[in-house]
């Protein structure tokens, strides 16, 4: 039975060996150290008010689960609430609830464009984009990253061969591994010069930037051809993503949205911590100017050090290049006691592995030079 075993596993035992050799292989880690890898840039995932507010739920007779999709007996008080209050924080005509952001972005792609439309995306967009875009039915275009010209071209170049549905543009507002920011006045200028739809992915901008936090799509709000995802699970301190967008369009999606459909609905408790989250954004704005006086800090230490990196956000990325390298550096940071990930492909290019800094509320001034004090000294040591 053994050999058996071996034999019917083997092509997964190779694979996991070719990772290996290529210092790619992935393995679960716990949290260890000072945080500089998580996403919860305004530390709401342990928000006092917004475990009180669960609790107060509980007590209150929410139930943990929703017993079935939406459509079924799954749709809740607690769902209908958020999605009204969010659409109305977010200045959207409506909302609709998913259980997280890669299903939110696979949900959309393979929902909203239809057979004979296309869609256009920036190259360094998240994975569930990628691949949504892939199960859809629309045709799909990369264009080179942060390049409106390049939008436009791709644009240009299908309808001069035929293409005459609806184009579709996806970018996200602040990419993940960059830490840069979309040029989102001229996307929007462009979706509205082609008659397209602007799809931005928010993940890393709900929460931390736009009035209120409100995302870097607030200026562009109750737009019909703009639909914004808005991820909860990381400036929020919760789980789940607010797709953003016109009614009809949330009401085709719940009529059409396989994933929407066909899925146990989220977590009504869940729900309630989405909705206090959005409530802390406007009720303690303080902490959205800690974290941009934070990251303000931490970039002016980095220039003073010599560091260099591609962005200006709260993402910082260290790029090294080799993946054993990045992965030594990575190891040796956390033996200091600071909680910093190794990024390589094919989450980010062959080539570019890097280190990711994520700047939070969890720390504060001293640990952030105290982190950027450790970076040069491995950078400069024995690791490089």
């Amino acid at each position: 039975m053994r050999s058996i075993q071996t034999a019917r596993l083997s092509p997964y035992v190779a694979a996991l060996n070719a990772l290996n050799e290529d210092k790619r292989l992935r393995c679960l880690k716990p949290r260890v150290g000072i945080d500089f890898a998580s996403n919860d840039y305004l530390a709401l995932g342990n928000a006092s008010r917004i475990k009180k507010a669960m609790v107060a739920a509980l007590e209150a007779g929410t139930p943990v689960g929703a017993g079935g999709s939406r459509l079924l007996r799954g749709n809740c008080e607690e769902h209908e609430r958020l999605e009204t209050e969010a659409a109305q924080f977010f200045g959207a005509e409506a909302a609709l609830f998913f259980g997280g952001g890669y299903i939110a972005n696979f949900a959309l792609l393979t929902t909203l464009p239809q057979r004979g439309d296309l869609l256009v995306l920036d190259s360094l967009v998240h994975a569930s984009i990628h691949e949504g875009a892939r199960a859809g039915r629309a045709e799909c275009r990369i264009h080179a990253h942060n390049d409106p010209q390049s939008v436009e071209d791709a644009i240009r170049a299908w309808r001069n061969k035929g293409g005459a549905g609806r184009v579709w543009i996806v970018a996200e507002s602040l990419y993940s591994m960059d830490g840069d920011f979309a040029p989102l006045e001229e996307l929007v200028a462009i979706a509205d010069r082609q008659d397209a739809f602007l799809i931005v992915d928010e993940a890393h901008a709900t929460g931390a930037y736009g009035h209120q936090g409100r995302g870097l799509t607030a200026p562009y709000d109750k737009r019909e051809n703009l639909i914004v995802v808005h991820t909860c699970g990381k400036a929020l301190g919760a789980a789940g993503a607010l797709v953003t967008a016109s009614g009809i369009l949330r009401d085709f999606m719940v009529n059409r949205c396989r994933p929407f459909i066909f899925a146990t609905a989220p977590s009504p408790l869940m729900a309630v911590a989405v909705r206090e989250a959005l409530l802390t954004l406007q009720k303690e704005p303080e902490r959205q100017q800690r974290l941009a006086k934070l990251v303000a800090f931490a970039h002016r230490q980095i220039t003073s050090l010599g560091l260099r990196t591609p962005s200006t956000s709260q993402i910082v990325p260290y790029i090294v290049g080799d993946n054993a390298h990045a992965m030594r550096l990575a190891s040796a940071l956390q033996a200091r006691g600071f909680d910093i990930r190794g990024i390589r492909p094919p989450t980010v290019p062959a080539g570019t592995a890097r280190l990711r800094i994520s700047l939070t509320l969890n720390v504060g001034e001293a640990d952030v030079r105290a982190m950027l004090d450790a970076l040069v000294e491995v950078t400069r040591g024995s690791f490089r």
